[in-house]
């Protein structure tokens, strides 16, 4: 998964996360800055409404965690509420169309927490401390996230992955929802990963052979499209905690998780 846009984006993610963390603009409390023109919000301050919003506190073990009763918690409860009367509804009417419906979830921070990782390297990114995180396979859920796929599944609905992360992260990617409970459809038929090397033909008109141009979007609503139009599903809902997740089409309905704490464009 390539993050390029860390610190300089995590003030507009947060915005978006449930609470106004961003000031007026010039100034933080109490402080006046001449001639500023929207100073951007306090990074010391929004790491600790970050904290605030996680909930972030260190585990026995020293990891990371976001708290059961944290506002993040609280926004995923009400989105999952929505997204299982959804799903359900939708289920049956595709049933009875005759229709195969779909789900399709990204990996990062859709379903695997890496909130640890992001306190840990201060919301920067580096591919070598990033694979090494991504390999150890022991990253948490996130809440309510296995138990959303187990619902889809027990629905009738196909349960589809669309991630980032690279062909090389296959067997740690698997390993780790096993472990989170999430252990639906982990095959290579179901779990979409970025394969450079390789790229499928349906992303032709940006990848080839050791070529690959694709965007975010691109690829994700490409492999969305080759779900639908190859395979023959209909994408009822695709979840993702990046718009770009989300943005190209291929889903009837899109569902936004919070993430604070990186942006990809």
């Amino acid at each position: 998964m390539h993050k390029p846009l860390r610190i300089a984006a995590i003030a507009a993610a947060c915005a978006l996360s449930g609470g106004a963390l961003y000031g007026a603009g010039a100034a933080t409390a109490g402080q006046s800055t001449a001639n500023s023109t929207h100073e951007p919000y306090n990074i010391g301050l929004l790491v600790k409404d970050i904290d605030t919003y996680y909930g972030t506190t260190a585990d026995a073990n020293g990891v990371y965690q976001a708290s059961p009763d944290s506002p993040y918690a609280q926004d995923l409860a009400h989105i999952d509420a929505a997204a299982h009367k959804y799903i359900d509804q939708a289920a049956r009417k595709a049933h009875h169309r005759g229709e195969k419906p779909a789900v399709v979830f990204d990996i990062d921070d859709t379903l695997l927490l890496s909130l640890d990782y992001e306190k840990r390297y201060n919301y920067t990114y580096n591919p070598t401390t990033w694979a090494d995180y991504v390999n150890r396979a022991d990253r948490p859920g996130v809440f309510g996230s296995a138990e959303l796929v187990r619902y889809a599944e027990s629905k009738g609905v196909e349960v589809f992955y669309n991630s980032g992360l690279s062909e090389a992260q296959r067997t740690a990617a698997v390993e780790n929802l096993k472990k989170i409970g999430a252990d639906v459809n982990l095959d290579a038929d179901h779990m979409f990963l970025k394969d450079k090397a390789n790229p499928p033909a349906y992303l032709s008109s940006c990848a080839t052979p050791g070529t690959w141009t694709c965007t975010t979007v691109q690829y994700k609503s490409g492999t969305r499209e080759h779900i639908e139009d190859d395979l023959g599903y209909d994408i009822v809902a695709n979840f993702g905690d990046q718009y770009s997740d989300l943005d190209g089409g291929y889903a009837d309905r899109t569902y936004k998780l919070p993430n604070p704490t990186y942006f990809v464009s």
